[in-house]
């Protein structure tokens, strides 16, 4: 919105000018038109005078008041930020705001055109009053008043939306105002990108600045400000550092805010080296460190265990006569207390008192955090109480500290208690506090109690709502199918009831997320019913979860453990087809698995597709494509061996999945195949396991295969492996029946170099070594 700025007239023509406009608002009746009367001042009014007449004691009645504004906004000339700002705030009043919607019905009764900047303060002022759906719904009436949107209400509605935590409905309408041939400002951009930053989604947000730059709209400090934050908070630092550098090539000056972001974001992400050197050159560009700077690096060091080091900077600070915050004291509490030097936390609260720095409810859940972590209990417990001495209460935070310090340490029964304190000390819980007391019943076998918080934390604040969502008509499966029903329901114009919808979700109470899910699944296979796990998987997506990696991790160890393999072959490519790329992990397991049941083959296959799921490079899809026929040819040899190149090539060679196929191909009874990857492993300098040394020597002991036994046996022991005495005494029992005594003894003389107790071969092998005559062998 562009405000007027017009020569202001002399002081005298201004006083007359508010004068004889509240003499007109003061004298003419509520019900008769005021504005015939102002048409005639109109030439000589100014934005100063218009927002004089607002802001004069005593003002006239309300509703002439707000008529006059609604007449002045829709002259651009009259236009200005202080008297919409008066009249926001006089809006606050309820009285004000009842007689506001009965001002807008008689304008437009009367067929005077309301200016949508009416709107947009009385949009503002429900939000500032906390009525942010009444704020909803005064945008969606402006239609029925004959009055349409302009950016500048879109952006007030925005910043509603944003505020209210539902960016979701947010981003529908802003597609919505652009299917309205509205256009955004750089005040748009702003508001909806803070949201999305805010709210994680940061490549929806980098997806809207580059439509911002398509539509010919400069960037400003402040944009770049939230989009490097956000990167920063999300890690993805080489992308913050390119739009840093881009703010030079681009005109724009980096300020102290922007510098503060990209210090902070580095230490955030342990990179603090990296902190100080981009300091030194952020310095010589004029920079000058202070209070937030400070505590970045201070934070950084805190994070990677360097607590002297941090000493040292809140010393310079202090020499600086940079007086810490109660954030800077926080930080070194926190530090003190990792390092577990508990003391000189409690040392540096006292000095923060001294101080006069009020400790606030976070310092407080930081320390007790310390005492959970120490084990101490008691005094965790003392400090909550010393909160309330302050003025301060326990937040959510300090009940969930303790309850996760009293489960780690299996002291179940007195969570509970806690637990329901919290309750009674009206302290909603979070997510995390039901995950952390759910996980602990689990752990001590507790699984019908932590069933029952389950349902109880499902069903919420608003068990209609959950009920309605998970099997109504309007059925809301997954985050795609929520954002089209907000979609349709902002296309029909029906904006509120879509804004009421997903505050009842967000109000709706503290139901499961996917870590809730993933605990109770792995407490119910821990007990034995997979049955029971498979059922709340099925609740879980029924109820709008996506599954994710520890999700499907947790099904498939699971339903392995309990032989159901082929559920757990279906889970895997359910897995697959929703587009979660299954871990290591899971990967290895199966191939144990299969290598178990001798079907080895099969667990190649596996890897294979795995590795053809994730590789991007055209040369890496040739090399596959030979490796699996070379597989299928029975050229165990070269397949292998093609495959450790390509790891070799991209830097990422590892034992696995070769030593799983090695022991798969020992269980299997084919030994040579299993000798063949030993064999490459070696070559290429990759370090076996000693499981599969442990396997491949047994194996070859019992084809009869002595000389590449003893070569692994050898290789083993060079590595410092230890393999099973049994294996050891059957490989030398082995080499003195077939009459090579002196290799025997040799094998004996370097197990006992590398450690091995000789004393406890077996009395057949002793026999074998010492009671029958060297044959020379």
């Amino acid at each position: 919105m562009r405000w007027a700025v017009a020569k202001p007239p002399s002081h005298a023509t201004s006083l007359s000018l508010t004068h004889q406009v509240l003499t007109i608002l003061h004298t003419h009746p509520l019900s008769s038109p005021i504005e015939p009367s102002l048409f005639v001042l109109s030439p000589k009014l100014t934005p100063d005078v218009v927002s004089s007449v607002l802001s004069h004691s005593p003002s006239p009645p309300f509703p002439a008041a707000f008529r006059f504004f609604v007449w002045a906004s829709r002259s651009p000339r009259l236009r200005s930020w202080p008297s919409h700002n008066h009249i926001v705030a006089a809006l606050q009043d309820p009285s004000n705001l009842d007689s506001s919607w009965l001002t807008l019905s008689h304008l437009k009764d009367s067929n005077v055109p309301i200016s949508p900047f009416a709107f947009s303060a009385l949009i503002a002022a429900l939000s500032a009053s906390g009525r942010a759906d009444a704020a909803v719904e005064a945008f969606v009436r402006m239609p029925g008043f004959g009055s349409r949107p302009n950016t500048f209400v879109y952006n007030t509605l925005f910043s509603v939306l944003v505020k209210r935590d539902v960016i979701l409905l947010a981003m529908a309408v802003y597609n919505n105002m652009l299917k309205l041939d509205c256009r955004p400002n750089r005040a748009t951009f702003h508001v909806l990108a803070d949201g999305l930053c805010k709210a994680g989604r940061v490549d929806d947000a980098l997806r809207l600045f580059d439509e911002m730059l398509r539509r010919g709209i400069g960037p400003d400090t402040k944009i770049y400000s939230v989009f490097l934050s956000s990167l920063c908070r999300g890690s993805r630092l080489d992308g913050a550092k390119r739009l840093f550098l881009s703010m030079d090539r681009n005109g724009y000056r980096p300020d102290s805010v922007v510098y503060n972001i990209m210090l902070s974001g580095y230490c955030r992400s342990g990179m603090v080296d990296e902190a100080f050197e981009m300091l030194r050159s952020f310095e010589e560009e004029g920079y000058v460190i202070g209070l937030k700077g400070y505590s970045a690096l201070i934070d950084g060091l805190v994070r990677v265990e360097r607590i002297d080091e941090a000493c040292r900077i809140y010393g310079a600070m202090l020499g600086k006569n940079v007086e810490p915050d109660c954030v800077v004291y926080t930080i070194m509490i926190r530090g003190y207390l990792d390092a577990g030097r508990v003391e000189e936390a409690l040392a540096l609260a006292g000095e923060m008192e001294k101080r006069g720095i009020v400790v606030d409810t976070f310092c407080y859940n930081t320390l007790i955090k310390g005492f959970c972590d120490a084990g101490q209990f008691g005094r965790a417990r003392s400090l909550m109480l010393e909160i309330s001495k302050h003025g301060l209460v326990p937040d959510s935070a300090t009940y969930t500290i303790l309850i996760r310090g009293l489960c780690k340490e299996g002291h179940v029964l007195e969570a509970q208690e806690l637990f329901d304190e919290m309750g009674r000390a009206g302290c909603a819980p979070t997510v995390m506090t039901y995950n952390f007391l759910i996980n602990g019943l689990c752990k001590v076998g507790m699984l019908k109690e932590a069933h029952i918080l389950f349902y109880k934390m499902q069903l919420g604040g608003k068990p209609s709502l959950f009920l309605r969502l998970a099997q109504g008509a309007d059925k809301v499966r997954d985050s795609s199918s929520l954002s089209k029903m907000i979609g349709d329901l902002c296309e029909s114009g029906r904006v509120d009831t879509a804004y009421k919808l997903l505050r009842d979700i967000i109000d709706s109470g503290v139901v499961p997320d996917n870590i809730t899910y993933n605990i109770l699944m792995y407490g119910l296979f821990k007990v034995g019913s997979p049955n029971g796990a498979m059922k709340l998987f099925r609740e879980l997506q029924m109820n709008g979860h996506s599954p994710d990696a520890v999700t499907y991790g947790t099904l498939i160890h699971g339903l392995l453990s309990v032989s159901r393999d082929e559920d757990a072959y279906m889970v895997l490519q359910q897995m697959l087809r929703d587009g979660c790329l299954p871990s290591i992990e899971i990967y290895k397991t199966l191939m144990k698995r299969l290598c178990r049941k001798r079907k080895v083959m099969q667990a190649v296959a596996l890897w294979l597709n795995h590795i053809a799921q994730v590789s991007t490079s055209p040369a890496e899809a040739q090399t596959i494509k030979l490796v699996k026929k070379h597989f299928e040819e029975g050229c165990i040899e070269e397949a292998v061996r093609e495959l450790v190149r390509m790891d070799r090539e991209r830097s990422s060679v590892n034992s696995y999945p070769y030593t799983i196929w090695l022991i798969g191909f020992c269980q299997a009874r084919k030994v040579d195949e299993a000798l063949k990857i030993f064999t490459i492993l070696v070559d290429f300098d990759v370090d076996l396991t000693p499981p599969s040394c442990h396997f491949l020597i047994q194996s070859l002991c019992y084809e009869g295969k002595l000389a590449p036994a003893l070569d692994v046996m050898l290789y083993a022991l060079r590595k410092r492996f230890w393999i099973i005495q049994p294996v050891g005494n059957r490989l030398i029992e082995k080499l003195c029946m077939v009459n090579k005594k002196k290799v025997a003894h040799g094998l004996v003389w370097q197990m006992n170099l590398a450690g091995y107790d000789m004393d406890y071969l077996n009395i057949p092998t002793k026999h074998l070594l010492y009671n029958e005559q060297l044959d020379g062998g």
